[in-house]
């Protein structure tokens, strides 16, 4: 199969992209969606929209707003999740968002882990659409850019899909128009976060029953879609696909991204990819920190290729030793045999 027809087999986008929305992105995760997995991304894929990590607004009121807030501009386009529950502070922290460069602000109504329900953030606020509306009033009321917010299905028995179109029609009213919806539901007690990404099925047809609805509104759909053909295939239905663990464990599946969603050209090969993060290595190496904090996120790059496994263990023997820099990296990407861009592309 040639690189043009493997293009013709995906099918076109139902419906026109707005100039300040995007129709894909990489899910917020805890420990992995860091600045330098965000630039190493951004090599792969120039127009996906890209998240941090979750951050609590107490963290960024009172935390190293530098290291917990700082990115490179080629992370751009790029997008701030907060969690908490006080709209006042949530709109100093959007304020802060907007300051530093951040393009969207959002709100997470999703993670269950036990430590975020003790805050009062995350999932257990789809139990209180009325305060997730004020919370997204007090931030759209302080700042310009988007103000999103990322949800559930439901948790618990509160979990039908009349549930979850009351919390997202109460907050809407609030002015927020793009929802990010897991499509699983979320047990607040009894699942781990990793069980609840897993456990719970996934219902995207509540999804798409939800766009559906509410057609002014932009719905973007999260949950178990790891291809972009997959992504493709959800695009007919919702606004804008949202792609997580995939994302961390075979980050190349966004080489066709740029060309097929957003129809720019700009896909590199793999040892491309590799070759232009060097510079970004050697400058941070150089102020002292470690090489794996930065290669760690790169171990995957050549996921199902040949090479791939003397790649990560080549990276994760040398990587962590005292003064690790670039060569390390290039001596693990000349053992990874180079191949073509349109045969790399067929095997992702």
């Amino acid at each position: 199969m040639s690189f043009d027809v493997l293009s013709q087999s995906i099918p076109a986008l139902s419906q026109p992209i707005h100039s300040r929305l995007h129709p894909l992105s990489v899910a917020p995760m805890m420990d992995r969606t860091d600045r330098h997995f965000r630039y190493f991304m951004r090599q792969i894929t120039r127009k996906t929209l890209l998240y941090t990590e979750m951050i609590t607004s107490q963290a960024i009121l009172h935390g190293d707003r530098n290291k917990l807030l700082g990115f490179d501009p080629e992370e751009k386009p790029l997008a701030l999740q907060i969690g908490g529950d006080d709209p006042q502070i949530l709109a100093k922290c959007a304020a802060i968002a907007e300051d530093m460069g951040y393009d969207e602000v959002n709100l997470n109504v999703g993670c269950p882990s036990s430590r975020v329900q003790s805050g009062n953030f995350g999932a257990c606020l789809m139990a209180h659409p009325e305060l997730v509306a004020d919370c997204v009033a007090a931030m759209q009321a302080a700042v310009e850019i988007p103000v999103t917010v990322k949800h559930r299905i439901g948790i618990d028995s509160c979990d039908r899909y009349e549930d979850m179109e009351n919390f997202v029609t109460t907050v809407a009213t609030a002015g927020c128009r793009r929802f990010t919806v897991h499509a699983r539901k979320a047990w607040l007690q009894g699942l781990s976060p990793k069980d609840n990404r897993n456990i719970p099925p996934l219902r995207y047809d509540d999804v798409y029953r939800l766009k559906q609805a509410h057609s002014h509104l932009w719905i973007e759909i999260n949950g178990g879609i790891t291809t972009l053909d997959q992504a493709q295939e959800h695009l007919h239905q919702v606004d804008a696909v949202m792609i997580g663990r995939a994302a961390y464990d075979n980050p190349y599946i966004f080489a066709l991204a740029d060309r097929d969603i957003y129809a720019v050209q700009s896909a590199l090969t793999r040892h491309q990819v590799v070759l232009s993060m060097l510079p970004y290595i050697a400058r941070w190496t150089d102020q002292g920190l470690k090489l794996h904090a930065i290669t760690r996120h790169m171990l995957q790059l050549f996921h199902g290729q040949p090479g791939s496994r003397v790649w990560k263990s080549h990276l994760t023997a040398h990587a962590c030793r005292p003064g690790a820099g670039i060569d390390v990296v290039k001596a693990a990407l000349a053992q990874v045999p180079e191949t073509l861009l349109t045969n790399t592309l067929l095997l992702i």
